[in-house]
């Protein structure tokens, strides 16, 4: 599809979604056009480029500027590669399995994993963390893959209940197992910095599944996410 026909049908699409109180649709998928990779990255970053200077502009910016000249193309290469990187199923991190070796039938915590996401509603920060466990089914993996499966589904406009339950559903597909928990708590700046300006709240999220729903089994993730 050529480049001009793609930008007329971004302008015709006026799909509305119907969301509740919280933003969430309850569909687990980000929002994602059809064509949403029919471009190339370096396109995409020449025409967000191109969108952000207007915005700029239209602010009263003086982009003659050293200081600002430069900032529509950092702005949308930090959007491409950067930020909403996580966008792309190309960049999905690739998680090898290994063989529980050591019969270890308790469940394994990763805990405090930092992330950067962007609210979808006003494309400001999400800053949080997450906390992981699971059961292993027979197989284990490494302990950065879930680090990185945190931030890719982090690496793209979010909504902290979508994301929460992204990870869980990864988690299972990749571990082979329905034994998952995943605890999210986060700061989000659409809070602290307009509307409320409340800088003390935080948003916290979770997902139980298989063993955890079990009381007992989510107390004992719970105290060791508390612990230290």
């Amino acid at each position: 599809m050529k480049q001009k026909e793609i930008l007329l049908n971004m302008k015709e699409n006026k799909e509305i979604i119907e969301i509740d109180d919280h933003g969430f649709t309850g569909n687990i998928e980000s929002p994602l056009r059809a064509d949403a990779f029919d471009i190339d990255d370096e396109i995409k970053i020449e025409l967000i480029e191109k969108h952000f200077k207007e915005i700029m502009l239209i602010l009263g910016l003086d982009l003659s500027d050293d200081s600002l000249k430069g900032t529509p193309h950092r702005v949308a290469k930090m959007y491409v590669k950067e930020i909403f990187r996580g966008l792309n199923p190309l960049n999905k991190p690739k998680a090898k399995l290994f063989e529980n070796k050591y019969q270890y039938k308790q469940m394994l915590v990763e805990k405090n994993i930092s992330f950067f996401s962007n609210c979808e509603h006003h494309f400001v920060p999400i800053i949080g963390r997450a906390h992981l466990a699971y059961i292993s089914n027979g197989k284990v993996v490494g302990l950065s893959k879930l680090n990185r499966i945190v931030r890719y589904y982090a690496a793209r406009p979010q909504v902290q209940e979508r994301m929460t339950v992204q990870i869980a559903n990864e988690l299972k597909e990749v571990l082979k197992t329905d034994d998952v928990a995943v605890l999210i708590e986060a700061d989000h700046l659409c809070v602290a910095s307009r509307g409320i300006q409340d800088i003390t709240s935080k948003t916290v999220t979770s997902e139980y599944s298989g063993k955890f729903i079990d009381q007992k089994t989510r107390e004992e993730f719970l105290k060791y996410v508390q612990m230290g």
